[in-house]
């Protein structure tokens, strides 16, 4: 039985996820969230959640690399919760209802939220890599001096 509701709930989330990669939504959170439970009891579905969580890495990656990224990324999520909220209010858009609207906000969140973990994890890596040699980091590991026995 607990076989059966790991593959149904795992189903569903990412059959949900992979229509929401070409509709508004955080497609790609629910497939790696349906793959998640799927590899709890299957071990198929490990394969393609690693490749969704390193996919998933790299993007997180190239939005705190480049500023340019994360602006666009921005702009994109405030036009999210800005249509979201227009529906919100009443406004009628074609293909909308409570619930997309509900997505689009809540994703425009995600998305926001995720640009500034990104962006800030991007500087915490820039600021280790220039730290000089010898000076206490904030992991409290110190860099090693480089020698000049050569």
């Amino acid at each position: 039985m607990k076989t059966a509701v790991i593959a149904t709930l795992g189903g569903l989330l990412t059959l949900a996820g992979i229509a929401l990669l070409v509709l508004p939504g955080p497609g790609f959170v629910l497939v790696a969230a349906g793959l998640a439970v799927l590899a709890t009891r299957f071990a198929w579905a490990k394969k393609p959640l690693d490749y969704a969580q390193d996919k998933a890495v790299a993007g997180v990656e190239e939005v705190g690399r480049s500023p340019w990224r994360a602006a666009v990324a921005v702009l994109a999520a405030l036009a999210l919760v800005v249509v979201g909220a227009l529906v919100l209010a009443g406004v009628e858009l074609p293909f909308t209802n409570a619930f997309t609207a509900l997505v689009l906000v809540l994703s425009g969140v995600f998305l926001v939220g995720t640009v500034v973990f990104a962006r800030r994890h991007e500087k915490v890596m820039v600021a280790r890599a220039h730290r000089p040699a010898g000076v206490a980091g904030t992991d409290g590991a110190y860099r090693v001096a480089p020698s000049n026995l050569d």
